[in-house]
């Protein structure tokens, strides 16, 4: 496997859809000249942007967390261009970028210096060959104290490792059930 380079993912992107929007360079500042959380292609990666949808957990049913028997009452619903994540807890999100992952390509995904250094995890798991849609991102709140997180901002860096030869499986192959997920997506059994 090797680490693919900003020229090979911006031809990936620009030629065969793989990143829709996308920006072909870093983004540093907003539209009004403010400083942002950089988003956009970096050197050997892609930093994705959070949408404004977000799901907080929340206690108010006293419900066990069960992955095979999911409650979505577990969550707030919230659209704001932030998001404050109470102490110690967790919210998901979504990519506002949609991808398209080649059957030669696994992504693995990073969380930027500038939150993990607020005590703020992102996390995703692997992003297979032949998967598409919007990335359900997962971010804990690891302080004591409220977070806060920045819709239409980079949240976290893609890593695009591409392998000596195509899969003989890959993630549509065997239908996987996050396959074509738009929008924040719920665990599924």
């Amino acid at each position: 496997m090797s680490i693919k380079s900003d020229r090979w993912i911006r031809e990936q992107a620009e030629k065969h859809g793989m990143i829709t929007p996308f920006a072909a360079r870093q983004v540093k500042q907003n539209e009004q000249g403010e400083r942002i959380i950089s988003y956009g292609t970096s050197s050997y990666g892609y930093d994705v942007r959070c949408a404004n949808e977000f799901k907080i957990f929340t206690n108010i049913n006293s419900t066990i967390v069960d992955p095979k028997n999911f409650d979505a009452g577990s969550f707030v619903d919230i659209t704001s261009d932030v998001c404050i994540i109470p102490p110690n807890s967790f919210a998901l999100a979504r990519s506002i970028e949609l991808f398209r992952i080649p059957r030669d390509v696994l992504v693995v995904c990073l969380g930027k210096s500038t939150y993990a250094r607020c005590g703020i995890i992102v996390n995703v798991t692997p992003l297979e060959p032949c998967w598409e849609g919007h990335i359900t991102l997962e971010f804990s709140n690891t302080t004591p104290l409220p977070a806060k997180i920045y819709a239409n901002e980079g949240v976290a860096q893609l890593i695009f490792l591409g392998a000596d030869e195509e899969c003989e499986t890959s993630y549509a192959d065997r239908q996987g059930k996050y396959q074509g997920q738009l929008g924040v997506t719920l665990p599924k059994t």
